[in-house]
């Protein structure tokens, strides 16, 4: 695993995402290993594959994100560092028999997410713990 090269498609906004990773796992022998949703409406799409698939695949992924939302970063690792899996979305690979959730936000279900990551920011959720 940890020789496969690692694709990231950075959008604004989650329809860009999921265009993304459309267009990405139709454009090459890419396996799609996740999703990072960062706040403030980012999402990074995850893909692994051998490098000029990797490559081909993110190309098409970046285009599909432009042509509908945001783009905001494209990135290649050709060898990641073993280390790196630690920090990607299921250690780095696809969990074999585990189906993929797709999780789509509503309007209300961002203003809660907005609001949780400005409660953990300011430590409000820690203060009211201590005070029970």
């Amino acid at each position: 695993m940890a020789l496969e090269a690692l694709g990231m498609v950075e959008t604004r906004g989650f329809v860009g995402a999921v265009e993304a990773a459309d267009a990405m796992v139709k454009a090459a022998n890419v396996r799609l290993i996740g999703t990072e949703y960062i706040g403030a409406g980012l999402v990074t799409v995850f893909v692994r594959g051998d490098v000029g698939a990797v490559k081909a695949a993110t190309d098409a992924g970046a285009a599909a994100a432009r042509r509908v939302g945001e783009l905001v970063s494209v990135h290649v690792i050709p060898r990641p560092h073993p280390e790196v899996e630690r920090i990607l979305p299921n250690g780095g690979g696809v969990i074999e028999g585990e189906a993929r959730e797709v999780r789509a936000i509503s309007g209300e279900g961002v203003q809660a997410l907005e609001a949780q990551e400005t409660k953990s920011l300011t430590g409000e959720s820690n203060r009211r713990r201590t005070r029970k």
